[in-house]
């Protein structure tokens, strides 16, 4: 017997397929294992943005109650912004809590993330050091949202300059991501952040 989630997941898809922003490759969504209350989602960067060229792909969990209670989202892909935790990915925005509605859908909650990434919000943050960033330092939130844009959802830009410090941290030893997430944490000061990885 299919749930009610499932059924309603099915009528969704077919209305989203029609959907202008579907055409247009602005959002996706998936199965997962042929599973309809496990998806893929993806977002395209906004233009105007420092995400921009970005394709972000976000785990949605359908829960049983859906659509009465809101679905579980995360991003996949590592994104800097104060809204998205730059660790696991944990989304901060009321309408997958608080403010969730029955009538809202799954397209709905692409198309506000998509939102999110043009309009953040930081004085509601899931990331502090991002928003602390973003409020005192807005030019340096700017280029390390580009380069995160690059260096994981496959954005065209090329920062030379601070994959010169990753690469300095490569060299002795540090992962990759963990030499970029530091150096992103310290307003890509080489010094501080090799001070916090080796002190």
């Amino acid at each position: 017997m299919t749930s009610m989630a499932e059924a309603r997941v099915k009528r969704e898809f077919k209305e989203a397929l029609s959907g202008e922003e579907f055409c247009q490759c602005q959002i996706k969504m998936e199965l997962v294992n042929d599973n309809w209350t496990e998806l893929r989602g993806e977002i395209a960067g906004p233009r105007g943005t420092p995400y921009e060229g970005g394709r972000f792909v976000l785990d949605i969990k359908v829960p049983d109650r859906y659509p009465f209670s809101p679905p579980e989202v995360r991003f996949i892909t590592r994104i800097w912004h104060p809204n998205v935790s730059s660790v696991t990915g944990a989304i901060r925005m009321d309408i997958l809590k608080d403010h969730w509605a029955a009538a809202m859908t799954l397209r709905t909650v692409l198309l506000s993330l998509q939102g999110m990434l043009s309009v953040a919000e930081p004085d509601d943050w899931q990331d502090f050091v991002v928003a602390y960033q973003f409020k005192q330092r807005h030019d340096l939130f700017l280029l390390t949202a580009r380069h995160w844009t690059s260096a994981y959802a496959g954005g065209t830009r090329s920062f030379p300059e601070l994959d010169l410090k990753i690469q300095r941290l490569k060299d002795m030893g540090i992962d990759e991501h963990k030499a970029r997430a530091v150096l992103s944490k310290e307003n890509w000061d080489l010094e501080r952040a090799a001070d916090c990885l080796f002190l």
